[in-house]
């Protein structure tokens, strides 16, 4: 079983594209559900952000999975495989783990750096254990993505480059100090957007949203934080834009929320809108309108181009490459483990069955001197198997291109099925060593371990 991450974003497709293989977050169980269910794949998780749709999966064989993956996201953008093909990016084995690692540290994100796509991981992770879709290697590569990510940032300067994509959108609006700004959409983002143009020096912030309540929630955290704040409904989106400098659209509906109808004649007042909706939220029919900007992801995508340039990459790559090479050495370290434990419990059903047929032969041996004798064959069968096993683990974390597990079975003549007998559930002995999936972590080895 090996990782597969399959995935498209800014860098490999339009925004349209993007747009039709968006997964609602009303979806995303249902997705994910879907993508279990194939042929190749026993545990995934999946991140759609506005700038990103990615499957991490752990899958039988790489071409299975690939077509598993790939069908169900043309299913759910509305396309065949063949076109999707296109805008996809593969990465597998060791080369999907450093794009995860990659992806957690901001070095693949359109805005190089920016720190929202480690929560967004983390989120994705929630779900799929929520939907049961997480076993014990993705829980173990994702708390070890989380602790990569979080490094990179307390390490390197690699945040400096830009807080988010919002920070971005809103270096499009000039000086927003004293003005008034709208907010449509009273979720993460949104939350996100106020947190920005409270900085930006914002005079006052309307949030906009479907639901009143959860509008009045953010306006009210907005105005415990020094800005001015109202909510206000959908329906009265045009009031609040109609003395507004700049206006943020994060809903994450799948239709446009902001019409041509919504904005009334601007009298030569410019007017940003910055919109960061997956789909769109704001219709292109706004931009052709007098005094209105809109600012969206592509443009985005067009000034962070060269981001990835900046020196503070250097440091952040180099520190996701070692922890590469660590996760891969611990994991074929844990491949042959296994084996080496079905190994030893061959050595000791040797022993206690040459120890029983020694009690057999001499009955009448002191029972002082025979339980000297079976303690000295097993310390000597230990010390013999001691170098040879601790080796094996370290050859096996050192290169990936010798199967020693394979090569101890056939030393010692050990069934192909004993290492897997050895490593299952039921073997185990205690449950308190088993994943529990509905809770996402090992409990042997705690949550960020």
């Amino acid at each position: 079983m090996s990782i597969l991450a399959i995935g498209l974003s800014h860098r490999t497709a339009e925004l349209t594209t993007l747009e039709r293989a968006a997964i609602p977050a009303g979806e995303l169980g249902k997705v994910l559900h879907e993508l279990q269910q194939t042929r190749h794949i026993s545990e995934v998780m999946a991140l759609s952000t506005c700038n990103r749709i990615e499957v991490y999966a752990v899958v039988e064989t790489f071409h299975g999975g690939l077509a598993d993956v790939t069908e169900v996201l043309a299913r759910q953008a509305g396309l065949e495989p063949a076109a999707l093909y296109d805008n996809l990016y593969v990465h597998y084995a060791g080369a999907a783990v450093e794009h995860v690692f990659s992806v957690a540290a901001g070095l693949d994100s359109m805005v190089v750096g920016e720190s929202q796509i480690l929560g967004q991981v983390r989120s994705a992770y929630a779900v799929a254990r929520e939907a049961g879709t997480v076993g014990r290697t993705l829980h173990e590569l994702v708390q070890t993505t989380l602790r990569v990510g979080k490094r990179v940032h307390t390490e390197t300067g690699l945040g400096a480059l830009g807080a988010s994509v919002v920070s971005e959108a809103l270096a499009e609006a000039d000086d927003l100090t004293g003005k008034h700004a709208v907010v449509v959409g009273a979720g993460s983002m949104g939350a996100l957007s106020a947190s920005q143009l409270r900085k930006a020096d914002i005079g006052r912030i309307t949030v906009v949203n479907r639901t009143l309540a959860n509008a009045e929630r953010l306006a009210a955290s907005i105005a415990e934080q020094g800005v001015p704040a109202r909510a206000a409904a959908m329906a009265e989106l045009a009031e609040p834009i109609a003395d507004a400098d700049v206006v943020i659209c994060c809903t994450g509906a799948q239709d446009v929320v902001l019409h041509s109808g919504h904005l009334r004649p601007r009298a030569g007042r410019p007017l940003v809108i910055c919109d960061l909706g997956l789909p769109r939220d704001v219709d292109p029919g706004v931009t052709e309108l007098a005094d209105v900007r809109v600012v969206d992801l592509e443009t985005v995508r067009h000034r962070m181009d060269a981001a990835a340039a900046q020196p503070h990459t250097a440091l952040a790559k180099e520190i996701v490459s070692a922890e590469v090479r660590d996760y891969l050495a611990g994991q074929r370290s844990a491949e042959v483990t296994p084996t080496v434990t079905a190994l030893r419990k061959r050595a000791a059903e040797v022993v206690d069955a040459e120890l029983l047929r020694l009690d057999n032969r001499l009955p009448e041996l002191d029972d002082s001197v025979r339980e000297e004798l079976g303690r000295t064959v097993r310390r000597v069968v230990d010390k013999l198997l001691h170098a040879p096993t601790v080796r094996v683990k370290q050859l096996a974390a050192e290169t990936a291109d010798t199967d020693y597990a394979g090569a101890l079975r056939e030393l010692f003549g050990l069934d192909p099925q004993a290492p897997a007998a050895v490593a299952s559930p039921s073997a185990a002995g205690s449950k308190h060593d088993q994943l529990d999936v509905r809770n996402g972590q090992s409990k042997a080895d705690g949550e960020g371990k």
